[in-house]
């Protein structure tokens, strides 16, 4: 039998260790069987890093995590009985403990219309992946004792996704399994066995009956791996993304003309997000980056001397993500990051011509305000030319851009820029009450600024404010 003791003790698991240590002493003493399974098991082996801990019980998972979070001097767990599942709140890592079970489902539902209780073979028989059916016994005269009834082990080895069951049973009984095919193939670099792949294939309309947020959270891990489009190209090749993207699954065999991108739309869109995950860990990003040509399969029409042009693919774009963000449950603060990086991301290069004036390069400031450094990154992250003469020069040109923007913040503080004058000193020096009037008055006074009517001070702006008053109280 294999035996991972040794890993657990190494020296960047010592805080896991003592954990996974007083669950074992409890388990023994309580006679019961005491196991660290699925994801934990797998990264000890792969040697990644271990993020959270998943212990599995024989037994009550609840009465047990009610006790070893007393031994851990943790006053409240957060226990799911329908599941017999608990959360013990841990700062340094969460720590799920279950109840070893089995579960029954109907066609029409993801929720299982049994549950019922297991022993541990039962309970790996239930999982995902044949890399993550395992467990390791904690208790501590079996401690490190794997059990690996699927061949776990070998498939990390060969890096293959399997399935315990056949392909079909799994996928059919919970759909969200096909994403997380997808997602552990982009995380880990792992390829999909045939059948498994296919599977996914045959079963992809089941995703309907999976709820949208499931959905989200699922898509939004595969957006946070190292390299997103092999995720996402699963997706794409499997029909689920026609199911749960349309806008981005319409991409692909989309031709466009070819100078700073692909020729194929879904090819350009796979390459900047994977840009932008080489730029940045921020997945809201990626997210951007994902559907900052969200229009162009609406918008694209044949120019005779032009080729493939696609007008206005910016603004209605940024109107498209309006749907999106319904239909993917997305929190309002992702929708407004997207909708602005979407309505912006060709203003940047529009500004490299020399004849620009300040108060072009002062109005994208303002507009994108604190958002300006992920706009940018993103430009950068939308050159997918291959010809690195071109790379050069257009990374040559978004460098005289921000030149632009630092000389014009040398001038005026304009990133979190506000009318000098405010509402209040608005409404005492026009004798007018709080109203509409005095935003349109306090918007003349901003406008005035960016366009370079008036200089970004107090005197200028109250100067400017006698000077238009009237137009607004008449």
């Amino acid at each position: 039998m294999v035996n991972l003791k040794n890993l657990t003790l190494q020296d960047q698991n010592q805080d896991i260790l003592s954990i996974i240590l007083s669950a074992g002493e409890l388990g023994q003493k309580e006679n019961t069987e005491v196991y660290v399974v699925g994801g934990f098991v797998r990264d000890l082996i792969m040697k990644n890093t271990i993020n959270d801990i998943d212990i599995m019980v024989v037994g009550d998972g609840i009465a047990f995590a009610e006790k070893l979070a007393s031994k851990l001097g943790i006053k409240k767990i957060v226990p799911f009985k329908k599941f017999g599942t608990a959360i013990i709140p841990n700062k340094k890592l969460p720590i799920e403990i279950a109840t070893a079970r089995t579960e029954k489902y109907n066609d029409k539902s993801r929720k299982p219309s049994k549950i019922s209780h297991a022993k541990l073979n039962g309970d790996l028989l239930r999982r995902d992946f044949t890399i993550n059916a395992m467990a390791m016994d904690i208790q501590p005269s079996r401690f490190g004792d794997l059990t690996d009834p699927f061949g776990g082990i070998s498939d990390i080895e060969k890096q293959i996704i399997k399935t315990p069951l056949s392909p079909d049973d799994t996928f059919s009984e919970d759909p969200l399994r096909m994403m997380r095919a997808a997602y552990f193939s982009s995380k880990l670099g792992f390829t999909i066995d045939d059948d498994c792949f296919n599977a996914i294939k045959r079963q992809s309309k089941r995703i309907k009956i999976v709820s949208a947020e499931r959905i989200r959270d699922e898509f939004i891990k595969i957006l946070e791996t190292n390299k997103p489009s092999i995720g996402l190209t699963i997706l794409q090749t499997t029909g689920l993304l026609k199911l749960v993207f349309p806008e981005i699954d319409i991409m692909y065999g989309m031709e466009q003309t070819s100078e700073w991108h692909h020729k194929d739309i879904f090819d350009h869109t796979m390459q900047v997000v994977d840009n932008a995950a080489k730029l940045s860990q921020k997945m809201e990003l990626r997210f951007a980056a994902l559907v900052h040509d969200i229009a162009k399969p609406n918008t694209r029409r044949v120019d005779k001397n032009k080729g493939y042009t696609f007008h206005g693919h910016d603004a209605i774009g940024e109107k498209m993500i309006n749907k999106v963000a319904v239909r993917m449950r997305l929190p309002n603060n992702l929708k407004f990051f997207l909708k602005k990086l979407t309505l912006l991301h060709l203003r940047p290069i529009a500004l490299v011509k020399d004849i620009v004036t300040d108060s072009a390069v002062r109005r994208l400031m303002v507009l994108a305000g604190d958002d300006l450094n992920d706009l940018m990154t993103l430009c950068r992250a939308d050159i997918t030319t291959k010809n690195p003469n071109k790379v050069k020069r257009y990374l040559n040109n978004f460098k005289k851009v921000e030149e632009k923007m630092k000389n014009v913040l040398k001038l005026d503080s304009m990133k979190a820029f506000q009318s000098p004058v405010r509402g209040k000193e608005i409404m005492s020096i026009c004798q007018i009450p709080e109203s509409k009037t005095v935003g349109k008055i306090k918007s003349a006074i901003e406008n005035a600024i960016l366009e370079g009517e008036i200089d970004n001070t107090y005197e200028a702006s109250l100067n400017y404010l006698m000077k238009i008053k009237h137009h607004y109280l008449d």
